[in-house]
């Protein structure tokens, strides 16, 4: 199963995995599983660590070499993603959040997230 993970579920997986839900570590250690970043959390560790956010730390060069050393296969945005994004309905405000949920639907594959809000999309979106 191709399953994309959300910025924190990322974070924790390179660098606290004790944070990691047992379900979220089952999920990532499967390897019947294909797991997925997007570039979009990429740049959301860019733009947070720039504003000095104590829980987005990590420089996002390293974070996506070990994230691709480790066998993670980066998800780039593209137009037909950012123009689904027109197709969400207002549930939450988030934008790097509604780019991981648009390329979710688009590329069929399934959101890992923590996040109970982002779980509420109409859309293949797992909570953990």
């Amino acid at each position: 199963m191709k399953l994309l993970l959300d910025t924190h579920l990322l974070l924790w997986a390179a660098g606290a995995p004790e944070k990691l839900p047992a379900t979220a570590l089952a999920e990532i250690e499967n390897t019947d599983n294909e797991l997925l970043f997007s570039a979009a959390s990429l740049w959301e560790v860019a733009i947070k660590r720039g504003l000095g956010r104590a829980d987005f730390t990590v420089d996002p060069r390293l974070l996506r070499r070990g994230l691709l050393d480790n066998g993670y296969e980066e998800l780039p945005i593209t137009g037909e993603h950012a123009a689904a994004v027109d197709g969400l309905p207002p549930l939450h405000k988030d934008p790097f959040d509604r780019m991981l949920i648009a390329q979710s639907i688009v590329e069929g594959v399934t959101l890992l997230t923590v996040d109970e809000c982002v779980a509420q999309y109409p859309a293949p979106v797992r909570q953990l």
